[in-house]
């Protein structure tokens, strides 16, 4: 009997330690893998981090450029509200213009320092990567509107002439500078933040020669100056050297509204830090409040640009 139980004994001791050898193997492997895995991580950690730090603190990751440009606008509906005329109507889908200067204009305006005068582009960028495809900029368009004098557009809504008020639900009139001039020529300025990104075409990287897919997503606000006369009455807002900006009824630049676009393009860089870009952008814009005589005025804007810019690495 003792014999029988001291083998039982010694078999279930066998049984255990069997056991827990072949438990100690199943974790070992997983074991390495955790210790095998811990510097990796860490490692691209580290790599990601002195990446960045590298791209904030290298030379050549800063840009700037100034390029000239042309707008299309595709026809849009312009509500006016003057509530002390008793006017309420909208110009249905008028169609409108850029005003670019012509070529000497926009010659002597850079003699003079005068850098609105043109349709200019200005972008001003940081590359966010040591590889040099990602960037953050600040984008300025100096974009100009006008209202294409001579058209016959549909107008609806409430016009007050004297004492009576018309309904002119199907009423045209003839856009002249004495009825209806609406321009935003000083200007229809864009301000926005973008993401940028670069990809190699062609030619040596980052070097003389290379061309590079250039391709930009945006949004920010839109600080207009309005020149506009409806019924007769023409708007006062400035002058320009007294109330300047940004969110007074009087003020010659206004913020009235907001807009988003997307850009693309290329860039050849043609000699050691300076380059060449070409890019097709498409924006919409919301503009709220625009100022008009005793009232103001609300539109929506399609706008297709084309920019002509050179600009240097620093």
């Amino acid at each position: 009997m003792k014999l029988r139980i001291t083998k039982s004994i010694v078999g279930l001791g066998l049984f255990l330690e069997l056991f827990s050898l072949a438990t100690h193997a199943q974790e070992a492997p997983a074991a390495a893998g955790k210790t095998a895995d811990t510097p990796t991580t860490s490692t691209a950690v580290a790599s990601d981090a002195k990446s960045m730090d590298r791209a904030l603190s290298d030379d050549g990751n800063w840009y700037f450029s100034w390029g000239y440009s042309r707008q299309q606008y595709a026809p849009s509906d312009i509500r006016i509200s003057q509530p002390t005329q008793g006017n309420d109507f909208t110009i249905q889908k008028a169609t409108a213009s850029d005003y670019p200067a012509d070529f000497r204009e926009t010659i002597d305006s850079i003699f003079k320092l005068d850098f609105t005068s043109p349709q200019e582009n200005i972008r001003i960028g940081k590359f966010l990567n040591a590889e040099k495809t990602f960037a953050i900029e600040l984008n300025y368009d100096h974009s100009k509107y006008s209202i294409d004098q001579g058209q016959t557009a549909t107008v609806s809504g409430t016009i007050t002439t004297g004492t009576s008020s018309t309904p002119s639900g199907s009423r045209s009139m003839v856009l002249s500078p004495t009825d209806f001039d609406y321009t935003l020529h000083n200007g229809l300025n864009h301000i926005m933040i973008n993401a940028v990104w670069f990809h190699h075409l062609d030619g040596p990287k980052r070097q003389p020669g290379e061309l590079q897919l250039i391709s930009r997503l945006g949004a920010g606000i839109l600080l207009p100056h309005a020149d506009n006369v409806i019924l007769g009455n023409a708007n006062q807002v400035g002058p320009k050297g007294v109330r300047v900006c940004c969110f007074g009824s009087e003020d010659w630049w206004q913020v009235n509204g907001w807009t988003v676009g997307a850009e693309v393009g290329l860039r050849y860089r043609f000699y050691k830090s300076l380059y060449f870009e070409v890019t097709q952008k498409f924006a919409y814009g919301a503009l709220r409040g625009i100022p008009v005589y005793q009232g103001t005025a609300d539109q929506t804007i399609w706008m297709s640009e084309q920019v002509f810019s050179t600009g240097f690495l620093f």
